[in-house]
């Protein structure tokens, strides 16, 4: 199988967009909130949009499966309290698990959390359960700056965050850590903010002792892990003058890195500097970069012809394809498994 392990419901009906309009025109005093019941979606729209669109292309790509969760941009855990994001994360999920629930054998849901600006990450474990045991997710997204791009949360070792690894722990499900749209303009959302907190995130995780208070918490930093591969030497430079153990064995027991890269030579550097084990592959189609690279005349984001191309052998490249994501996804083995597949 090929497994994409990232993908975001960038398509979807218009009539979402118009739910969370009508949500943050509310903060300001125009109208009445909108309740998530009041969202109406058929079946229909949703088949509609998925087959022309990731499902196309997935086709295509001869891709088999997506792990698949909100548009991250959307997440928007910036905009209103606890109580405007937990209403939007559950509209969110409850879309993403329709598109798992119409195309079991293609699509598996993934989370986001209702995380807002300075509240307790504990409060997120509800919808976190929520979307795991009632709507069959098998990752979450976690932000690491609900602010923004302004970055006023502590890092993800500090220990207000343990409330939620234990949950997470505990379902045994795997993070990725995505931060979502940037609400500062030093910062382009994804150009810069993306790769900045895939960075800024692993040396977090560096800095930290994290994975020996959770030793089976498992996170994937997607965008082939920011900056992280191209300076590796400096990741290693800096853990010697910290005090802190060799990277490889300090992080990449629990951290893992997605293929989303956009040109052969960045996978090259990628599969060169970081374990096979520790890849898995992912595309984030129709995401931040939709255009033809015309160089190739293939899509950017068609990571798949860029993995193939790197000369991996057989065992390598069917670990990233398939077997690193069912290592580090069991509840997408499981139900795989269950599948026959």
């Amino acid at each position: 199988m090929i497994i994409d392990c990232h993908g975001h419901y960038t398509t979807a009906p218009a009539a979402l967009g118009d739910w969370r309009d009508r949500q943050v025109r509310a903060l300001a005093g125009d109208g009445e909130p909108p309740r998530p019941a009041d969202l109406r979606i058929g079946d229909d729209e949703i088949r509609e949009t998925i087959e022309a669109n990731q499902l196309r292309q997935m086709d295509e790509r001869g891709i088999d499966l997506t792990v698949f969760s909100p548009r991250a941009s959307f997440m928007a855990h910036h905009v209103g309290d606890f109580a405007v994001s937990e209403a939007w994360a559950r509209c969110c999920n409850d879309l993403c698990a329709r598109v798992g629930e119409l195309f079991p054998d293609r699509f598996a849901p993934a989370a986001m959390l209702p995380q807002s600006p300075g509240v307790d990450p504990a409060t997120c474990v509800p919808e976190l359960v929520r979307a795991v045991e009632e709507l069959g997710a098998v990752a979450v997204n976690l932000n690491p700056d609900p602010s923004g791009g302004h970055w006023s949360a502590p890092p993800l070792t500090d220990r207000s965050w343990y409330p939620l690894y234990e949950k997470i722990v505990e379902l045994d499900v795997p993070v990725m850590v995505h931060v979502s749209t940037s609400a500062n303009p030093a910062f382009h959302t994804t150009g810069a903010h993306y790769l900045n907190a895939d960075t800024t995130a692993f040396m977090q995780l560096l800095q930290g002792d994290l994975f020996a208070d959770f030793p089976t918490l498992r996170m994937v930093i997607p965008h082939g892990g920011g900056t992280v591969p191209y300076h590796w030497g400096r990741f290693r430079g800096l853990a010697q003058a910290l005090g802190r153990p060799e990277p490889a064995e300090h992080v990449l027991g629990n951290v893992y890195f997605d293929t989303c890269v956009y040109h052969q030579p960045g996978i090259d550097l990628l599969l060169k500097v970081i374990p096979h084990a520790n890849v898995l592959f992912a595309s984030e189609m129709i995401g931040a970069v939709r255009g033809i690279d015309p160089d190739t005349g293939h899509h950017f984001d068609d990571t798949r012809r860029y993995v193939e191309q790197a000369g991996l052998s057989a065992a390598d490249l069917a670990a990233i394809t398939e077997g690193n994501a069912r290592a580090v996804y069991p509840r997408l083995d499981a139900r795989l498994r269950a599948s026959g597949r």
